[in-house]
């Protein structure tokens, strides 16, 4: 755990150690969490409060940017050890905090009971009166310190960052992109979006980095994984690079072996602005760690690109 500025960054655990967080903001004696990990990351959250020798009782707000598993699945087990919390989500996400049961049984779908089991554990949910569906720009306080939550779509409809004023800070889930900590080098983090399905929106997602920029943020803390600076190139090089996967999945909008295709386009992209950010043998590591993001983005935008179509195609609504 590291710590800067109240905001304390917590590794969930999920899938390997610097790949997921959430966060604990304190600020006299109250704190709140952004984000939850999955119901195995519980433990490790309340083990930050005991680190800072904050009760239960402490916290005032669960704030969730969007109800993805490895973000929300933690909240409702959370939130039974949160006797004063109450937690604040995007509208379209509230409902599935409260009655998560569509959520679990579309991961098992995809995942299978054991891998959902291992990776997520059970699904609790979170009563009505405890959960506040947060409005565009809803600002919420704690011990004084305003926490915003601002509608941030593009990686998902239901997507929300919160913008810390005291620390000109964002906490921005998955919106502006995924930057692990091993591609760092002397020009700074290394960044690609996450176009993962099924709600990606490239243009949704280009107003929402700049929406985000627009604050002069001093540092973005991503749940994938940890605090950045350099924001502003960070922005325009997630810009360019949204613009870059349409590129490349609108040119193959007629090919048979698409997927493959965009798996392969993808990572070449990566590769190659790996390897002009300066990390050293970047055709290996770029495949080696990005692996499963290439999947989950060429998958997203071939959701995106056929859902395009349709909209294009005229009598398709």
């Amino acid at each position: 755990m590291s710590e800067s500025d109240g905001i304390v960054t917590i590794d969930t655990g999920y899938q390997r150690t610097a790949f997921c967080a959430a966060y604990l903001v304190v600020e006299a004696g109250r704190a709140a969490f952004v984000d939850s990990g999955t119901s195995r990351s519980v433990p490790q959250l309340l083990a930050a409060l005991d680190a800072r020798g904050l009760p239960r009782d402490a916290v005032d707000w669960v704030i969730l940017t969007h109800v993805h598993l490895d973000h929300a699945g933690g909240a409702g087990g959370l939130m039974r050890e949160l006797p004063n919390a109450t937690l604040v989500v995007h509208p379209r996400g509230a409902p599935h905090m409260i009655d998560p049961e569509r959520l679990s049984a579309s991961a098992r779908a995809v995942y299978g009971d054991e891998e959902f089991e291992r990776s997520y554990g059970a699904l609790l949910p979170v009563p009505a009166g405890r959960v506040v569906a947060a409005t565009d720009g809803q600002v919420v306080e704690l011990a004084g310190r305003k926490l915003a939550c601002v509608h941030t779509p593009g990686h998902a409809m239901h997507h929300l960052s919160v913008w810390d004023a005291r620390a000109r800070s964002w906490f921005s889930g998955d919106v502006f992109g995924i930057s692990y900590r091993e591609f760092d080098t002397a020009r700074g983090p290394f960044v690609i979006p996450t176009s993962s399905p099924v709600q990606f929106d490239p243009e949704a997602m280009k107003a929402s980095v700049r929406r985000m920029l627009a604050e002069a943020p001093a540092q973005v803390y991503l749940t994938h994984f940890g605090g950045v600076s350099d924001c502003q190139r960070l922005g325009a090089d997630l810009i360019a690079q949204v613009d870059a996967m349409v590129a490349l999945a609108r040119s193959l909008t007629q090919a048979p072996d698409r997927h493959a295709r965009l798996l392969e386009g993808l990572r070449a992209l990566y590769v190659e602005r790996a390897r002009r950010h300066g990390i050293k043998d970047a055709a290996r590591r770029i495949p080696e760690l990005l692996g499963m993001d290439i999947e989950l983005n060429a998958q997203g935008l071939a959701v995106w690109l056929d859902r395009a179509r349709r909209d294009a195609t005229p009598g398709s609504g």
